[in-house]
């Protein structure tokens, strides 16, 4: 009966810590969405159009992304002359690189497509995480740079992605990736600076940093726009 009693306490004293930590990583997100603008902001936005500047290795380059919410992803950058195209949707991938072969559009590796399809969603995996099927941990905080931040790790799919989240204005200063593309591991770490909220009031981050395995990339934005008319055909594959 001891043991019997144990058991059950044991069993209740792990659904009550799994209840305190999925209130406290709700609440962590809840705040995170107000720092965006809130949901009705949030769920309003149906476009977005980004024109930035991207610094790879000493040279500025323009760069211009358009986002089509949970449908479309495309980024078309000018380096030294030469247009590159990365196009992402929620069906699939190509991208256009002369610099790497690719003069005309190829398509993008399915693994590489699911590691990227987080940038289609306005808010990103955070967001609405239950309803997107993501799984959110609250990991831990991390208080290097004497700044606290919350640590929120995100499964989605054979994607990880951890979030470090300020514990005071509920921006996400870093965000570190994990997946799988060609056999291979992956890592990569964004940081994220210079948060502005726009005319919408919707609020981003204007200066990012993204290290990738063999480059570092700077990007400024110059100019956003919100619900600025896309024609979803730049998303299709040109044959």
């Amino acid at each position: 009966m001891k043991t019997l009693k144990t058991g059950t306490f044991l069993l209740l004293a792990s659904f009550s810590m799994m209840a305190v930590q999925a209130q406290t990583v709700d609440q962590i997100v809840a705040k995170y969405v107000d720092a965006l603008g809130g949901k009705t902001i949030v769920n309003s936005i149906k476009t977005i159009t980004v024109e930035s500047a991207i610094d790879i290795m000493g040279n500025e380059a323009p760069c211009t992304t358009y986002i089509l919410n949970g449908k479309g992803y495309r980024n078309e950058l000018d380096f030294n002359g030469t247009k590159i195209v990365q196009c992402i949707t929620d069906k699939g991938g190509w991208a256009i690189n002369p610099m790497a072969g690719s003069a005309t559009a190829t398509a993008i590796p399915d693994d590489q497509v699911k590691a990227s399809q987080s940038q289609l969603q306005v808010g990103g995996p955070l967001y609405d995480y239950a309803a997107k099927g993501n799984k959110v941990e609250l990991i831990g905080k991390d208080t290097s740079g004497g700044a606290t931040a919350y640590k929120l790790k995100v499964t989605s799919g054979a994607v990880e992605i951890t979030y470090y989240i300020d514990a005071t204005s509920y921006h996400i200063n870093k965000a570190l990736s994990k997946f799988s593309t060609g056999g291979q591991d992956v890592e990569s770490t964004a940081s994220f600076s210079d948060y502005r909220k726009t005319d919408f009031g919707y609020t981003m981050a204007f200066t990012q940093k993204v290290e990738l395995p063999q480059i570092t990339l700077n990007i400024t934005n110059k100019k956003v726009d919100i619900n600025k008319e896309i024609d979803p055909a730049i998303f299709v594959m040109p044959k």
